[in-house]
């Protein structure tokens, strides 16, 4: 199915009802972009928008709207098209200044993802420039081919999704917990993370060193 083709309240509806890995995932793409603007625009009202603070505060704000089984999607009641971008704004809004108002609190690190997607391409099979857009594409493919014949037939696109959510979309392991279909706390979802990235190092052909078998330059995982 084409979850990209659906609007945002087919889109809402097929996540809090059937709560399919597929339309999540179109879910954390298709709104995360005004979710971090929200938050790096009311930010910098406080001085601040380094880019982990931002990435904080997005994974905060998805904390909020799965908590209590997505209440605050399944109360959602569109009253104009796209009306849910509106009400993203005004959660991210509120997570960004109750996070200021709280005195600059020590931010909550359980689950925090050590690494993003292009840092783990990077460092994997790329040069200390990085790799062509093109070559980038190609390898991500490849990872996902790994992904798809390895895993576990009954949990396998459970398993995959929780690995893409974890580099591409940059979830923490906590905010991809609270998500309906997963149905594994943080440390599951930690371990699944910690077992397909060691697959995929293995299938691509990474040393213990971080560098690709045969290769005597590169940077280190």
């Amino acid at each position: 199915m084409d979850w990209s083709a659906l609007s945002s309240e087919e889109l809402i509806q097929a996540c809090v009802s059937a709560s399919d890995a597929d339309a999540w995932e179109e879910f954390v793409r298709r709104f995360r972009p005004v979710i971090a603007a929200t938050a790096m625009r009311t930010a910098r009202r406080f001085g601040e928008c380094e880019p982990q603070l931002i990435d904080d505060l997005v994974q905060d704000t998805y904390l909020k709207i799965c908590a209590n089984r997505c209440r605050m999607l399944r109360d959602f009641h569109a009253e104009a098209p796209d009306a849910i971008f509106g009400l993203l704004k005004r959660v991210a809004f509120s997570v960004t200044h109750d996070y200021f108002r709280g005195g600059l609190a020590a931010k909550r690190r359980a689950g925090h993802r050590d690494t993003t997607l292009d840092s783990f391409v990077e460092s994997t099979i790329a040069s200390s420039e990085g790799l062509p857009q093109l070559e980038r594409e190609i390898l991500i493919h490849q990872i996902d081919e790994h992904l798809t014949a390895d895993t576990e037939p009954v949990t396998g696109n459970r398993d995959r999704q929780i690995f893409w959510l974890y580099y591409r979309h940059g979830m923490t392991t906590r905010a991809i917990a609270e998500i309906p279909f997963i149905g594994l706390t943080p440390k599951g979802v930690e371990s699944v993370i910690q077992r397909l990235t060691k697959l995929v190092r293995t299938r691509l052909g990474v040393c213990e060193s971080g560098q690709l078998k045969g290769k005597t330059s590169g940077s280190s995982l």
